[in-house]
């Protein structure tokens, strides 16, 4: 099998890296000055193991590529806001022998949120889900550290309809051999909604910087509350804190001093945008199709918004203002 990243930032260039590692042939998309970092100097991707170089067939597009392969895995690594761009320009990629790449290829959602499997459905027809717990850092072209240990990571798999089948079994196998745990599993969405609750978080750490602080915990608590709500009103099941703990416990340890989340490294890098919308957005639009209020987490989203937009640095505001935004609006609701 050949794997395209398509995203190649802090999450695909990771798994991307250490599958290349692992022996398995892979194709890094990329795009701007990271795509031309890759192409120049190489992934310089660091790892507990040390820091390595790996020098892989970077493209923009499907066209610099020719006809896509049988045996093509699409990993799609994009943030949710750029998906459709994404979904779009790749599933119309020719696939030799016939049939386009979202008629006959595997498309892995490996993002934060739950909407890309759905936007992948759509369009896609073999749709899997990817539940990442990888911490990785993406703040310069051409440059990634995951420093997790013993392992790089766990990548939950499973089909996005719900199920599993042996391509994703043979797909789990190489994450296996490239220094993760990739457990395939019958409800991966189930991984994947806890794994939202945990994200309500990327804003306020965002907005107010990533330094642990009992006020921000408690902030994080109320958006997870109103999250916990919206989940049981709309009948949707996830897994549990102890279920969560156990998987990772004692395999994915972070050293000291990792710097902020997905969120936070977006506006470091002054992308102009976040994934706000598709994670306490996500919680907001649950809240207003089954009558559930969720002032919190409409403020996190708004203010994390606000932020990518206009091109303020992570960390501007206090945890003081914020809160005092989600009171207001929780006094309104």
């Amino acid at each position: 099998m050949r794997y395209i990243i398509i995203g190649a930032g802090a999450i695909g260039a990771t798994i991307g890296g250490r599958l290349a590692e692992s022996g398995r042939e892979v194709v890094l998309v990329a795009r701007g000055a990271h795509a031309e970092a890759l192409r120049t100097d190489g992934l310089r991707l660091t790892t507990a193991d040390g820091p390595r170089v790996h020098r892989l067939p970077v493209v923009a597009a499907p066209a610099e590529l020719g006809e896509l392969r049988p045996d093509d895995v699409l990993l799609l690594t994009v943030k949710t806001q750029d998906a459709i761009a994404a979904l779009d320009t790749w599933g119309d990629a020719e696939v030799a022998g016939g049939g386009t790449a979202a008629q006959r290829l595997p498309l892995l959602c490996a993002q934060n949120g739950v909407e890309s499997e759905r936007l992948a459905l759509r369009r896609f027809a073999r749709v899997y889900g990817v539940c990442v717990w990888l911490p990785a850092t993406f703040l310069e072209p051409g440059v990634v550290s995951a420093l997790c240990t013993p392992l790089t990571g766990i990548l939950h798999l499973g089909k996005a309809a719900g199920g599993t089948d042996r391509r994703i079994a043979s797909v789990a196998a190489d994450l296996e051999k490239a220094g993760f745990e990739a457990p395939v599993v019958e409800d991966v969405m189930r991984w994947k909604y806890a794994k939202l609750l945990g994200n309500l978080g990327n804003a306020i750490q965002a907005t107010t910087g990533p330094e642990p602080d009992p006020a921000k915990a408690a902030l994080l608590l109320r958006a997870q509350r109103e999250g916990r709500a919206v989940l049981e009103a709309a009948g949707i099941a996830h897994v549990t804190d102890e279920e969560q703990a156990t998987a990772r416990d004692g395999k994915v340890d972070q050293p000291p001093g990792v710097r902020g989340g997905s969120s936070w490294q977006s506006l470091a890098r002054g992308t102009g945008s976040v994934e706000a919308d598709y994670l306490n957005g996500e919680i907001v639009l649950l809240g207003r199709l089954h009558g559930v209020a969720t002032p919190v987490n409409d403020v996190l989203r708004h203010a994390a918004n606000i932020f990518a937009r206009e091109g303020l640095p992570p960390g501007a505001m206090s945890i003081a203002d914020l809160t005092a935004l989600a009171d207001e609006a929780a006094a309104r609701a």
